[in-house]
């Protein structure tokens, strides 16, 4: 099965288990924790974007998904106009809080889905750990639609950290017994195979060009009640019922303590992948 294949049958299940509504407000109820703990992008590939995107000072980005605003800052600091969505209606509260300085920043509490196409008025289409929840056909052809001749389609990724390979050896007994189907453990290639498959999607969809592919591996040190605050906001967390989740992290608190001591040490890889619209 070809890698865009193998993406858009993804998606097909993820929409057969949860309905559009569930999916709208899939991080509502952790988007604080979200807001607070989730990783940043890194500063050196978001000035890297702007560089092969060729933004001019007057751009105007749509975002889609935007979540908290994570992604919406760094590029509202550089002075563009945009135009955000996200179906959660408390991240875009967040966002709004966290782009209050930033008046030619509008956050819309909508859908990529539902939002009515503004045909080529963008300089750039950006999505930072959020193309992979929209329809892969809707999500190439309407960000094509949406961007201006030669316009840019920006990707940001950030995968979860994760602690070292020794540690999760520690917590490995804990995840079998309390959520078996959460592995709690992913390879750097493994991530990186999962990434290129979202790739494909554009590559195939024949409306794009020219992609580019940068990556750094990054890390960041979490206390341990805020590395149990970030797994709480991954999909495989949220999926467990709240007593089982309960009794996961109570297990992992006591693991990390004896093993860690007051802080995580984790990395994880962040990824820019940008094409030109045809």
């Amino acid at each position: 099965m070809k890698d865009s294949e193998q993406t858009k049958t993804w998606y097909s299940s993820l929409a057969g288990a949860h309905t559009s509504e569930q999916r709208k407000t899939w991080y509502s109820s952790v988007a604080d924790a979200y807001n607070r703990v989730r990783p940043r992008y890194p500063q050196e590939l978001i000035n890297c974007a702007v560089e092969l995107a060729q933004l001019p000072s007057e751009a105007r980005i749509l975002e889609l998904g935007c979540g908290p605003g994570i992604a919406t800052v760094p590029f509202a600091q550089l002075g563009f106009s945009m135009v955000c969505l996200e179906p959660s209606q408390e991240s875009c509260q967040l966002a709004r809080l966290n782009c209050a300085q930033y008046p030619n920043v509008e956050i819309l509490n909508t859908t990529f889905e539902e939002w009515e196409l503004e045909a080529e008025r963008f300089n750039a289409v950006l999505a930072a750990t959020s193309f992979h929840w929209i329809p892969p056909e809707i999500a190439t052809s309407k960000s094509a639609a949406a961007l201006k001749e030669r316009g840019s389609l920006i990707l940001l990724w950030n995968t979860a950290p994760q602690p070292a390979y020794e540690v999760y050896a520690e917590l490995r007994e804990i995840y079998q017994t309390w959520a078996p189907a959460i592995s709690g453990y992913e390879e750097i290639a493994t991530q990186e195979e999962n990434l290129k498959r979202q790739s494909q999607v554009i590559i195939d969809s024949g409306l794009f060009e020219g992609f580019v592919w940068e990556q750094l591996l990054c890390e960041v040190t979490y206390s341990i009640d805020d590395y149990l605050a970030l797994l709480s906001t991954l999909s495989p967390y949220i999926r467990l019922d709240r007593q089982q989740r309960d009794s996961l992290f109570a297990g992992l608190r006591k693991a990390l303590d004896r093993h860690c001591g007051s802080s995580v040490q984790t990395s994880y890889l962040s990824v820019l992948q940008i094409a030109q619209k045809i």
